[in-house]
């Protein structure tokens, strides 16, 4: 306990001076830019390796297991049905906006590097052209298909659950939050040891990926929670639902990016703590007359 108190002091010293929510809002913006591009690129790529029917039938199978209150089953299936249709020339043209929140977190993180009051290192005053960063996050994008088809498939099983009372409901929350901490541990492993401007180790980037990854999921279920709420969502906004829906997905885009620069800091921090871990001296060697 001592060690994540010190810890998480360090982490309050390093954000000092940085307003963690503005900063998060600023990317959140990267983020709603490519929030559907992205989808619809993963989609198609999946449709491409399993076809297009069985992509289909899984993301009904996703909608089944989603809350009904807010339709989003019905805006899954819509994607889906949309995103397995699309040509491979408008596919490649959607990877320019999708690659746009690579640059968001880039940007992101550069605030947080710095740690008063200490001078900028290298890497942050360096400036790295956007295209780079780009090119940087295009594997998330090619290799995402794998992690959502692990979240497809296990939604049958999911939609059984749910459907057998209280305990299976509370089984299926527990395993659906294992599968997202699954698959977006390794994602966030990969964006801060990559994409940051300050590349730690990988030591301290399995650590802050992973527990960063727990929370995430964690708000995850808790948007689902939300979509469970039978709200009118278009109250606020003179009774235009996909305005209220629209700004309702970007508040928790915001939440989860939130969360993801924190646990930035976070790792730079593992990274500092073991950068000052005092090395083992070598033994000096005896000499034999």
């Amino acid at each position: 306990m001592t060690f994540l108190r010190q810890l998480f002091a360090d982490v309050r010293s390093r954000l000092h001076g940085h307003d963690l929510f503005l900063v998060s809002a600023g990317v959140t913006f990267y983020a709603a830019i490519a929030l559907v591009p992205s989808l619809v690129v993963v989609v198609r790529l999946l449709a491409a390796v399993i076809g297009p029917a069985e992509v289909l039938e899984l993301a009904d199978a996703v909608g089944r297991a989603l809350p009904t209150a807010q339709s989003a089953g019905a805006v899954v299936r819509d994607l889906a049905a949309t995103a397995v249709d699309v040509g491979w020339v408008p596919a490649l043209v959607a990877l320019v906006p999708a690659t746009v929140y690579g640059e968001g977190l880039r940007r992101g993180f550069a605030r947080v590097s710095v740690r008063h009051p200490e001078p900028a290192p290298p890497a942050v005053r360096g400036r790295v052209g956007a295209w780079k960063v780009r090119l940087k996050a295009l594997p998330l994008l090619l290799l995402a298909p794998a992690g959502f088809l692990a979240v497809l498939e296990v939604a049958p099983f999911l939609v059984r659950l749910f459907g057998s009372g209280l305990p299976g409901s509370a089984l299926g929350v527990y395993v659906a939050l294992n599968v997202d901490w699954l698959v977006v541990s390794p994602v966030l492993v990969y964006v801060y040891r990559v994409l940051g401007p300050v590349r730690p180790g990988w030591w301290a980037a399995l650590w802050g990926g992973y527990a960063t990854g727990a929370f995430v999921s964690g708000f995850l279920q808790g948007f689902v929670l939300f979509l469970a709420i039978p709200v009118d969502l278009g109250a606020p906004f003179g009774g235009y639902t996909q305005v209220g829906g629209a700004v309702a997905v970007c508040l928790w885009l915001w939440v989860f990016t939130a969360l993801t620069v924190y646990g930035y800091a976070v790792t730079l921090e593992l990274q500092r703590r073991r950068d000052r871990r005092p090395r083992p001296q070598p033994r000096p060697q005896r000499t034999v007359n």
